[in-house]
């Protein structure tokens, strides 16, 4: 078995429609453990007192964000390879839940950020990198919505995505690349002097792998309302065609 047949939509949709409640279950199980356990069973930290508890939104928010961006990379590259209309499909499906992440990652961060920093916001090269990225997913979705010939936006819309990439990896990495930043190193590293504590790790791990199950189900559900609503679209401009 090809991974390409799942670029045939009739294939997408009933590999998708018995793998989605699978991932609903899932996700919603992880995350809600990961959460209960991270906010109600993990004592405070000896410097940032309850307020690190944010941690469990923000970190797993951060991250599928930035890896939202990269999975649309890999979908528009596979749609100007390829030609896969699912691909594209795909791409488009993952934007607006990849720009609600990136929502929910700026406003915890600065919640998180105001009795630390003293301040909501600062001009730290990872905040402004992962701002600049909220815009690009803002241009992205406009951009598929301005265009009417859909393979025309699909073209457009894979070199904003690549652009945008630059800042996809900005975000990841901005604070490996300038240390005079306010915002504080990796929260999960391969140097386990980096990480945070056990007690914080292990509840994180949940939410980050609930949150991803989150991003997949999500992506699969509105992957496949838009191959329907474009099925739709064809039969009503095939009947017009007939009338």
């Amino acid at each position: 078995m090809s991974i390409w047949e799942y670029a045939n939509p009739r294939k997408f949709l009933h590999t998708s429609e018995r793998v989605m409640p699978v991932l609903w279950v899932s996700s919603g199980l992880l995350m809600a453990v990961g959460l209960i356990w991270g906010f109600f069973f993990t004592p405070d930290d000896y410097r940032q007192g309850s307020t690190v508890k944010i941690i469990f939104l923000h970190v797993p928010a951060a991250l599928m964000a930035i890896n939202a961006w990269f999975m649309m990379l890999v979908a528009s590259l596979i749609w100007v390879i390829r030609r896969h209309h699912v691909s594209a499909l795909a791409a488009k499906a993952a934007a607006p839940v990849g720009i609600v992440m990136t929502l929910i990652a700026l406003a915890t961060g600065a919640i998180w950020g105001q009795p630390m920093w003293g301040t909501w916001w600062a001009w730290d090269p990872r905040l402004t990198s992962f701002l600049v990225l909220f815009l690009f997913y803002l241009g992205y979705i406009a951009l598929w919505e301005a265009i009417d010939n859909p393979d025309t936006a699909a073209d457009l819309t894979a070199i904003l995505c690549l652009v945008g990439t630059v800042f996809a990896v900005l975000s990841r990495y901005a604070v490996n690349f300038w240390n005079q930043g306010l915002h504080q190193g990796a929260s999960l590293s391969l140097d386990e002097k980096e990480n945070v504590a056990d007690a914080f790790s292990n509840p994180l791990y949940v939410c980050m792998v609930g949150f991803g199950l989150f991003f997949v189900a999500m992506v699969f559900y509105r992957t496949g309302t838009e191959i329907r609503a474009r099925r739709i679209k064809a039969l009503m401009a095939r009947e017009r065609q007939e009338a």
